[in-house]
C-alpha cells in the first residue's frame, strides 16, 4: 500500500508525445527569458541599496568550500528543461510549470521586499569548477539568498523524477539531489537559512500544483456560514501573528523565522473555511495525503494531535454503538487494527502510516455542517462495511462529525425512529456529542 496519496508511476502516455513537448518547449520559451529578467531585476534592485543585511550562523564559518560541488550545483539547470519534458500529458507540463512559476515569483518578491547578501567570499578556482564558476558569476550577485529558489526548484525537481524512478536509479536520484541541496553551502553561493525557507517555498509549490487531481482552491466560493467566516478569521489571526513574531524576532534570532512554516500551515487552513473546503488537506479516499499536505500543515496536524489528546484523555477512545459500529476519536495504528474497516472523517488528520485493514475517508472540516453530498456518501457506506466486519466511525473527537454520521446511519437503517432517538441513543454510549444539520432537534 502506497505511504502517502502521491500519484502512481506515470503509464504509457496517453497524449501523442509531440503535443506534450510542443507544450513543454513553449513553457521553456517563457520561463527562460522570465527567470533571467526577474532574477536579474532583483539583483539590480538590491545592489543599488547603501547596505543588504545577511543571516549568518557562527558554526557556518566552518563549512568547507568544494570547488566541485559546482558539478552539481549547475546541473539543476538540466534537470529543469528535462522535467517539463518527461511528462504524460500537458496538464502535466502545466502543473509543473506553474510549480516552477510559484517558486519564481515567490522568491523574487522576498528578494525585492527583504534583501539578503552572501558574505563569504570564494578562493580563486581553475578547470571545470572555475568556468562554472565564472559562468554563473556572469548573471548572478551574492544578494538572491532567501529563500533559496536553488532549493525550491530542487523539491519540485526532486519530486517529480522521484515518482519515475525506481529501485538502484531512485536511490542514485535521493543521493544526487541531496549533493544538489549541499552544493548551495560547499560552493558558498548559499548561508544556511536560505535552505529552510527555499524547501518550504518549493513544498508549497507542490501543494498549490498537485501533479494529479484538482487544484486545492479550484472551484472556491466564499462560505455561507458565518461560523465558517469566524473559524477563517481565527486561523487567519493566528496566521498573521506567526508571520508578525517571524519578522520581528528575525532582529534578535534567525530561528524565530521558524514562525513561518505555523504561519503558511494557518493560512491554508483559514482558506479552507473560508471557502476552499477539505480539499486543502489534500486527503485521499484510503486516508493518505500528499507529501506536500504532510510537510506543510505539520504544524497544524501537531496542534490537531495535541487538541484530540486534551479533550479525549480521560475517556475511552471508542465506544459500541450498534450491531458492529463503534464510535470514537482518530485512532492509531494499535487502534485501528481492532476493527474491519475504519470510516474516517476528519479531513485535517492523516491515516497512521503502518495503519491495516479498511480505510474509508470522506473529508470534513470540524466545528461545520458537512457538505450534504458528503455526509451522505458517509452514511451510505456504514452498511457494506458492518457486513465485512466491525466498523469504528471517527473523527478527530469523536464528538460531532462521525457522531453525525452515525445518527444518519441509524435513521436510515431503521435503527433509531427519529433523529431525536439517534442522539438519545448516542448520547447514552456515554460519549459527548454534537450532531449537525438538522439532526440535533428536540425531542
Amino acid at each position: 500500500m502506497p505511504s502517502s496519496a502521491e500519484p502512481p508511476p506515470l503509464s504509457p502516455s496517453a497524449e501523442p508525445y509531440g503535443r506534450v513537448v510542443m507544450r513543454a518547449a513553449l513553457w521553456l520559451a517563457f520561463l527562460a527569458p522570465f527567470f533571467y529578467s526577474t532574477y536579474g531585476f532583483a539583483n539590480w534592485l538590491a545592489s543599488t541599496r547603501d547596505h543588504v543585511g545577511s543571516i549568518v550562523f557562527s558554526w557556518e564559518h566552518h563549512v568547507p568550500f568544494v570547488a566541485w560541488t559546482i558539478v552539481p550545483y549547475w546541473s539543476i539547470n538540466l534537470f529543469y528543461g528535462l522535467s517539463l519534458l518527461l511528462n504524460d500529458s500537458r496538464q502535466g507540463v502545466d502543473r509543473l510549470a506553474g510549480r516552477y512559476l510559484t517558486a519564481q515569483i515567490v522568491a523574487v518578491a522576498c528578494f525585492i521586499l527583504f534583501p539578503l547578501t552572501a558574505t563569504f567570499v570564494r578562493p580563486e578556482t581553475s578547470g571545470l569548477p572555475g568556468f562554472l564558476f565564472a559562468v554563473l558569476g556572469g548573471f548572478d550577485k551574492p544578494f538572491n539568498q532567501a529563500p533559496s529558489l536553488h532549493i525550491a526548484l530542487l523539491v519540485i525537481i526532486w519530486d517529480h523524477w522521484r515518482q519515475r524512478l525506481a529501485g538502484p536509479l531512485l536511490g542514485l536520484w535521493h543521493g544526487w539531489c541531496f549533493l544538489i541541496g549541499a552544493s548551495v553551502l560547499t560552493t558558498w553561493q548559499h548561508h544556511f537559512i536560505d535552505i529552510p525557507t527555499g524547501a518550504l517555498l518549493g513544498f508549497f509549490a507542490l501543494w498549490l500544483f498537485p501533479a494529479r487531481g484538482e487544484l486545492p482552491f479550484a472551484g472556491f466560493r466564499p462560505a455561507a456560514d458565518g461560523r465558517a467566516w469566524r473559524l477563517a478569521l481565527c486561523y487567519a489571526l493566528g496566521a498573521a501573528l506567526a508571520l508578525t513574531g517571524a519578522v520581528v524576532g528575525a532582529f534578535f534570532s534567525a530561528l524565530a523565522l521558524l514562525l513561518l512554516w505555523p504561519s503558511l500551515a494557518l493560512a491554508i487552513v483559514a482558506l479552507a473555511y473560508a471557502g476552499a473546503g477539505a480539499k486543502v488537506f489534500q486527503k485521499a479516499a484510503d486516508g493518505r495525503v500528499s507529501l506536500a499536505s504532510r510537510i506543510l500543515l505539520w504544524p497544524y496536524r501537531l496542534g490537531a494531535r495535541v487538541n484530540v489528546w486534551t479533550w479525549t484523555r480521560k475517556l475511552p477512545p471508542v465506544v459500541p454503538v450498534s450491531d458492529g459500529i463503534f464510535l470514537g476519536r482518530f485512532p492509531n495504528a494499535a487502534e485501528a487494527d481492532g476493527f474491519g474497516t475504519v470510516i474516517d472523517l476528519a479531513a485535517e488528520l492523516e491515516r497512521p502510516r503502518d495503519a491495516p485493514g479498511r480505510w474509508q475517508s470522506f473529508g470534513m472540516l470540524d466545528l461545520l455542517p458537512p457538505p450534504a453530498d458528503t455526509l451522505d456518501q458517509a452514511v451510505a457506506a456504514i452498511e457494506p462495511a458492518r457486513r465485512q466486519g466491525t466498523v469504528l466511525v471517527c473523527c478527530a473527537l469523536g464528538f460531532q462529525r462521525s457522531a453525525t454520521v452515525i445518527a444518519g446511519w441509524l435513521v436510515a437503517t431503521g435503527r433509531s425512529q427519529t433523529p431525536s432517538h439517534a442522539r438519545k441513543q448516542l448520547a447514552a454510549s456515554g460519549r459527548p456529542v454534537h450532531l449537525q444539520i438538522g439532526l440535533d432537534e428536540p425531542a
